[in-house]
């Protein structure tokens, strides 16, 4: 069982989204997805000036156990990828809650208390991190 950051906001396809001080978006997969996932061999970075609208498919993660599409959870616009990831995808496995995959400039900040998005006491009863 992991720790759930309580700053963070969930979809119910395991992402986080984390509301960072300049109003952009952090958008990562939770420690659940991982899980799941198993050993992460890759992940599909999208490229920085993409718009994406909320529930959009924005990128691809490959495990031992398959691939997985990654949704924004918020529309928006990709501002920055962690390039990070490209040569190292298994800190998704190992620090799930700050390898984040991508920052996005909201369309709209509203959708961020979208009834959609569950915070992270409705998300650890939902899916027992």
């Amino acid at each position: 069982m992991s720790q759930v950051p309580a700053d963070l906001r969930f979809t119910r396809s395991h992402e986080w989204v984390r509301l960072e001080a300049d109003g952009t978006v952090a958008v990562g997969i939770s420690h659940h997805a991982q899980n799941a996932l198993g050993d992460i061999v890759s992940v599909e970075l999208p490229k920085t000036g993409v718009v994406v609208p909320a529930g959009g498919t924005i990128s691809q993660i490959e495990s031992t156990e398959g691939a997985a599409d990654i949704y924004a959870p918020v529309g928006g616009k990709v501002i920055k990828v962690n390039t990070k990831l490209e040569s190292l995808p298994r800190l998704l496995n190992s620090e799930p809650y700050a390898a984040w995959l991508f920052r996005l400039e909201p369309s709209d900040r509203n959708e961020l208390n979208s009834l959609d998005l569950l915070d992270a006491a409705s998300y650890k009863t939902a899916y027992g991190e």
